[in-house]
């Protein structure tokens, strides 16, 4: 039997939502300390949860990835929070297919314009991705920019829009 070793998907059931914050947690607050404790926000209450998952024979699926997606205003959504966990960040693969996976899908729900803050040692992985830089901004004290995906690069996909699985504060 052959799996696909990584896939991109909305995060839906609540062992995917756990490992979801868990890894969000692992990355921005205790390896980053953007955060102390947790990184939910308001923000989660409305947001699509969107995993990297790992398919291994023997250690079975593994969240490895995370990103959310939500819309602002109608038409105009934003990605945040992305992140891959530390062991997987050397495979290239996973950040990519997480950009690919947020910004598809928000085209596919009616996205006319998406944009993410981004941390500066992120700004040219994300140029290479078909995203331009629209202003160098500050977010916790640190370096970012805000950046607009090229939806043309991002054509809409089949992702059926879901009704939200939980609030955030409800799934850690």
């Amino acid at each position: 039997m052959s799996l696909r070793r990584y896939s991109f998907e909305l995060a839906r059931t609540p062992w995917e939502m756990r490992a979801y914050f868990n890894l969000r947690q692992a990355i921005f607050c205790e390896e980053q300390g953007l955060f102390t404790g947790d990184d939910i926000d308001d923000i989660d209450d409305t947001a699509y949860p969107i995993i990297a998952v790992e398919h291994d024979v023997i250690a079975g699926r593994q969240v490895v990835g995370v990103v959310r997606i939500y819309e602002s205003e109608d038409r105009f959504w934003y990605g945040g929070r992305l992140g891959v966990h530390p062991r997987y960040r050397r495979v290239g693969r996973i950040g990519k297919g997480l950009i690919h996976k947020a910004v598809t899908t928000a085209n596919t729900w009616g996205c006319d314009r998406f944009l993410a803050t981004v941390q500066l040692q992120n700004v040219r992985f994300f140029k290479r991705q078909h995203w331009e830089s629209l202003e160098e901004i500050a977010v916790c004290d640190r370096p970012h920019h805000l950046m607009e995906a090229d939806l043309n690069f991002y054509p809409p996909g089949t992702e059926m829009r879901p009704a939200l699985v939980q609030p955030a504060r409800q799934a850690s």
